[in-house]
């Protein structure tokens, strides 16, 4: 039924991290509505939704930045992206 792409578990792995991801943001927002707007360090008044972008965002560059300077293993970027989306939802 999916043959027509290559599904590995890391692949899956990270569909199934960004779509719960989205769905704790839906239940966010159904508990306490308006998104929780804030200005944080960037200068940028962000909801929960644009942190989730930036933080996204920021996780790939640091894996490709990763991969193309260093190559493997990918613990390192691992551990960086983790403190990147808690930086994002702290203070962004």
């Amino acid at each position: 039924m999916l043959s027509w792409m290559a599904w590995t578990w890391p692949t899956a792995l990270l569909f199934i991290g960004i779509f719960s991801a989205i769905g704790v943001l839906i239940i966010a927002e159904i508990r306490h509505p308006g998104g929780a707007a804030r200005k944080g360090v960037l200068g940028l008044t962000t909801t929960r939704g644009d942190r989730l972008f930036i933080s996204l965002l920021g996780t790939s560059y640091i894996f490709l930045a990763w991969l193309g300077l260093v190559g493997m293993p990918l613990w390192w970027p691992l551990g960086l992206s983790i403190a990147w989306g808690i930086f994002c939802f702290w203070k962004v």
